[in-house]
């Protein structure tokens, strides 16, 4: 299924970092960046959560929840969070059933050999619970404040 802007963003129930189960229907009302990434604890990733670890006090002043999903266990969404003092929720995708639903899980490439893996993808969606905005090869340095202009030129 692909997933278009102006669509209803798929319905999960997921773990995050601490056990606790959380659904994006719970977050209703709000607007929610749903940031896909690889891995926990590598470059890349660690800077895409860090830079939105520094901003993460604009977006909850634009009533604006966080969430990172990757395919690691809960376990190691815990101690990423803990090591990098992440104040956002982490969710663990272990069973591949988000990354599948929203499209960012396939082929990678890294040093030539091809595997499968998630692809750091982002979804902005709104109070209603459409996507607002897809976000496609993400850089990690740039990406917070990216999605904070645009939450900024849709506030309602």
């Amino acid at each position: 299924m692909m997933l278009t802007v102006g669509k209803k963003a798929p319905e999960f129930t997921l773990k995050d970092q601490d056990g606790n189960t959380r659904s994006l229907s719970d977050y209703l009302g709000r607007r929610v960046l749903l940031y896909f990434y690889p891995k926990d604890d590598t470059p890349g990733c660690t800077k895409e959560a860090c830079t939105i670890r520094d901003s993460f006090p604009h977006f909850a002043g634009l009533d604006a929840v966080v969430f990172g999903v990757s395919v690691d266990s809960v376990k190691s969404h815990k101690k990423f969070a803990e090591k990098y003092k992440l104040p956002f929720t982490l969710l663990a995708d272990e069973a591949k059933e988000v990354v599948e639903k929203y499209g960012v899980w396939g082929e990678k490439k890294f040093m030539g050999k091809a595997y499968r893996g998630t692809n750091r993808t982002s979804f902005l969606i709104n109070q209603t619970g459409a996507i607002e905005k897809i976000y496609e090869k993400v850089n990690p340095i740039t990406h917070a404040e990216e999605v904070l202009t645009d939450i900024k030129s849709m506030k309602q």
